[in-house]
């Protein structure tokens, strides 16, 4: 399965976005997904299964509770993948902080001037 398949589904996203601010329990992502996304935590169980037999976590255990983390190396593919697309929006971010530049260097030689 290639990494943006895995990534396809808001589900795991948002898995590996709570993941991404450190190692968590099963029981604490099954809660705030199933909340958020009306799942239950069979179901959350299943995306974090996919996440782990794709590569995208880690899992540990510590006594009865089973500890997530996120393994990076999947989510260079995704972006490896993405590097050829960059040029479509990187020239207009480089714009864009050329204009705030030369917006905030306008409002300082105006506020110098009052």
């Amino acid at each position: 399965m290639h990494a943006l398949d895995v990534l396809g589904d808001p589900v795991r996203r948002r898995l590996l976005e709570l993941l991404a601010d450190g190692e968590q329990p099963a029981g604490g992502l099954g809660a705030v997904v199933g909340d958020e996304f009306g799942i239950s935590q069979p179901g959350v169980s299943q995306h974090l299964r996919v996440l782990r037999e794709q590569g995208f976590v880690s899992v540990r255990a510590e006594g009865t509770r089973r500890l997530y983390s996120v393994n990076a190396a999947p989510l260079r593919e995704a972006d490896d993948w993405l590097g050829r697309f960059r040029g479509f929006w990187e020239p207009h971010l480089d714009a864009l902080a050329t204009e705030i530049a030369r917006g905030k260097r306008a409002r300082r030689h105006d506020q110098k001037e009052t």
